[in-house]
C-alpha cells in the first residue's frame, strides 16, 4: 500500500495515509472526500537513520542536548 499526501480542500488540513487499491481516501479531520493529492519528497532508502545519527552527533558536540534521553545524555558524556 503506498503512502500519499492530501490536503482536504474544506478544512485544509494536510495529512498522509496508506491507500488500498480502489479506495477513497477521507479526511481525518472531517470526513470529506474533497481531497488534493500533494507531491511528496522521497526519503532515500537507509539514509534516514544515519542523517539523524550524524545531526545528533553534530548536536552534542556542539552541547545542544535536549532532545536526548537522560540515559543517552549520561551515555554521550561518559564516552564524549
Amino acid at each position: 500500500m503506498p503512502l500519499y499526501d492530501y490536503r482536504c480542500r474544506d478544512c485544509h488540513t494536510q495529512f498522509e495515509t496508506l491507500v488500498r487499491a480502489g479506495a477513497t481516501p477521507v479526511c481525518p479531520r472531517c470526513g470529506s472526500a474533497a481531497l488534493d493529492k500533494l507531491v511528496s519528497a522521497p526519503v532515500p532508502p537507509g539514509r534516514s537513520k544515519a542523517i539523524i545519527a550524524s545531526a545528533r552527533r553534530q548536536a552534542a558536540r556542539e552541547g545542544h542536548m535536549s532532545h536526548f534521553s537522560a540515559a543517552e545524555r549520561g551515555k554521550l558524556l561518559r564516552d564524549g
